[in-house]
């Protein structure tokens, strides 16, 4: 898997566990993993590179 694989939202719930609707609210709210908008629109098209996905993450991280 290449860290700049690009997944749909759909992907990124397959292999991580957030869910789409989660991943739009993230995106609406302005709080979650950088994202790519292939078309423009409402509708447009989203992709998340694995990297970006996976750097996000790493930063939620809390170590007690």
């Amino acid at each position: 898997m290449a860290p700049s694989e690009l997944l749909s939202p759909r992907e990124v719930h397959t292999n991580y566990g957030l869910a789409p609707q989660t991943l739009a609210n993230y995106r609406w709210q302005g709080i979650g993993p950088r994202y790519i908008k292939l078309t423009p629109g409402r509708g447009g098209r989203i992709r998340y590179r694995r990297s970006d996905v996976e750097l996000w993450l790493d930063g939620q991280t809390i170590a007690s």
